[in-house]
């Protein structure tokens, strides 16, 4: 039996902006990706054996968390099943999932977990795959999962497939924090109304301010389009960002379809403060204070 343990890293949109609506549903897209320090701990055991199984692999899944389902909906299941049947690999997989990131929170907490089940195939059984062969793969998993895979700074276009590094965010402490709502993220962009958009984030300046390193360069160009349909609907998202930028925040804005709000600060004691203040006032009990990666 193999063993391969592998850390799944959260992600944030430090800007946000959609461009239009393609034909088959999906938006064309425009985003600065960041990961952060807060993952998921995946441990992947593969048993090269025959199984009873008519198709000649067994999938198993056990997780700490009661919100993940552990079959075949869930994208680790996913990732597996089509590496397997895609490059006729039998025998069994077994997947121990801590999970850390929170979930339905915009942070890609389940397309990060299945880019770690891509990266575990193709090492535990040999495939010997290219980088931009498992992120081609990603993409027909989920629209965060190539980038998931780079796991690396990146501008991110098309439906978020097409991915250019850029300069990684500079040193600060990164407070996030996850209203206990669940958002749909096909609801919202169902929602958003592109064509009545008053206000784009300038995403080239951001890439210029990650290029100078200028961290408030960075923090004032944030911006997140898809607000404009989240915190109608949760108005708790932007008390949480006026407390943060109250409390010392460069800037906090929403992460993806939301709800999760992250706040970029120089100073963790401030950081820390916002943080129990969060949870003093009863919005949340899943704050956390992170770093960039």
């Amino acid at each position: 039996m193999k063993e391969l343990r592998l850390k799944a890293y959260a992600k944030v949109n430090l800007a946000l902006d959609v461009l239009g609506e393609r034909e088959d549903g999906y938006h064309f897209v425009k985003m600065i990706m960041q990961n952060i320090g807060l993952f998921d701990d995946l441990t992947f055991h593969y048993e090269n054996e025959k199984t009873d199984n008519m198709n000649g692999y067994i999938i198993n899944i056990t997780t700490d968390s009661d919100k993940i389902p552990t079959d075949e909906r869930n994208l680790i299941y996913k990732a597996i099943k089509y590496m397997f049947e895609q490059y006729n690999i039998c025998g069994t997989m077994s997947v121990e999932l801590k999970k850390n990131i929170p979930v339905e929170a915009g942070m890609a907490g389940g397309s990060t977990d299945c880019a770690a089940s891509i990266k575990a195939v193709n090492e535990l059984c040999g495939l010997k795959l290219s980088l931009k062969e498992m992120m081609d793969i990603g993409v027909k998993l989920g629209a965060d999962v190539p980038y998931c895979i780079l796991a690396k700074t990146a501008l991110s276009e098309g439906i978020g497939e097409v991915l250019t590094t850029v300069n990684v965010l500079p040193d600060c402490h990164i407070l996030v924090a996850k209203p206990p709502v669940s958002v749909s993220t096909g609801m919202v962009y169902s929602k958003l109304k592109c064509d009545e958009l008053s206000s784009h984030p300038d995403v080239d300046g951001m890439i210029e301010a990650l290029k100078e390193g200028d961290l408030k360069g960075v923090a004032d160009r944030m911006e997140n389009v898809l607000e404009t349909v989240t915190v109608e609907l949760h108005p708790e998202i932007y008390d949480i960002k006026k407390i943060m930028i109250s409390m010392g925040a460069l800037n906090a804005i929403m992460s993806g379809s939301g709800p999760t709000v992250f706040g970029l600060y120089n100073d963790e004691e401030e950081a820390k403060a916002a943080k129990a203040y969060i949870l003093k006032k009863g919005y949340t009990q899943e704050v956390y204070i992170t770093k960039p990666v």
